[in-house]
C-alpha cells in the first residue's frame, strides 16, 4: 500500500460511511481519490480550503494535492466555492454538496432496482396463481427472498407446483427447502435436476417393463414350437 496511505490511517481515525465504502466501485474513481474525498467528507461541507493543511495531514505535496483537487471537481464530486467569511473577508471553502448528490442518486437507484425485483416477482406469482395475494402469503414471499432466494429459483418453484396442480404457498415452501438441501440456487440447477430425474424416471420404467414381463410364459411357448 502507498505509504502516503498508511500515514494518513496513522494519524487518526476517519468516518467512512458505510455504504459509500461497500460501493465506492459505483462512484468510479480510483481508491487514493476515494480515502481522499472521505478525507474532506470528515473536514465536513464548506471547510476552508487550505492546501498546505491538507498537504501537511496527508503527507502529499502541494502539487498532489491539487491534482487531487482537478480530479474530484472535474468527476463533480466536490466544488471550490468563494464566500464571504467574517468582517466580509472572501474565503475559498470546499462544497461537498455534488458528492452529496451523487450519494443519494446511487441510493435512489439501488432503491428503485429493488422495488422493481420485488414488484416483478410478486406480479409474476399473482399472474402464475390467477389471483391477487394475501398480506400473509405477501410476508411469506418476502422472508423467501431475505433468507437469500433468488427471483428466478422462486419463480421456478411456483411453476414447479403449478405443474403439479397446486397453487399453495406451503408446497412451494416445501419445494424450496428440498433444492437447498439438494444445493440447488440456480435456474440452471434446476434444470439440472430435472432431466436427472427424467432419466430416473425412464431407468425405473424400463426396469418395471422387464420384472412385469412373464419369462416363464415366454419359455413355455419357445419349447411348444
Amino acid at each position: 500500500m502507498d505509504k502516503k496511505l498508511v500515514h494518513l490511517f496513522k494519524c487518526g481515525n476517519m468516518i467512512i460511511p458505510l455504504y459509500f465504502l461497500k460501493n465506492y466501485k459505483k462512484f468510479k474513481i480510483e481508491f487514493e481519490d476515494f480515502v481522499f474525498l472521505i478525507y474532506l467528507y470528515n473536514l465536513g461541507d464548506g471547510a476552508l480550503f487550505n492546501p498546505k493543511m491538507i498537504s501537511d495531514s496527508l503527507g502529499y505535496s502541494l502539487s498532489e494535492v491539487m491534482q487531487f483537487i482537478s480530479r474530484l471537481s472535474d468527476s463533480n464530486y466536490i466544488e471550490l466555492k468563494v464566500v464571504s467569511g467574517d468582517k466580509g473577508i472572501q474565503e475559498e471553502v470546499i462544497s461537498l454538496e455534488r458528492f452529496y448528490d451523487k450519494l443519494s442518486f446511487i441510493m435512489m437507484d439501488d432503491c428503485i432496482k429493488k422495488e422493481d425485483d420485488t414488484t416483478s416477482c410478486f406480479d409474476s406469482i399473482e399472474k402464475e396463481f390467477g389471483r391477487t395475494l394475501s398480506p400473509m402469503e405477501y410476508e411469506i414471499i418476502k422472508a423467501w427472498k431475505e433468507n437469500g432466494h433468488r427471483d428466478e429459483l422462486i419463480m421456478e418453484a411456483v411453476k414447479e407446483a403449478t405443474f403439479n396442480g397446486v397453487n399453495s404457498l406451503r408446497y412451494i415452501d416445501r419445494i424450496l427447502y428440498n433444492w437447498e438441501k439438494g444445493g440447488i440456487k440456480t435456474r440452471a440447477d434446476v434444470e439440472k435436476n430435472r432431466k436427472k430425474r427424467a432419466r430416473n424416471d425412464e431407468k425405473e420404467e424400463v426396469e418395471e417393463e422387464l420384472f412385469d414381463y412373464n419369462w416363464f410364459e415366454d419359455d413355455e411357448n419357445d419349447y411348444d414350437e
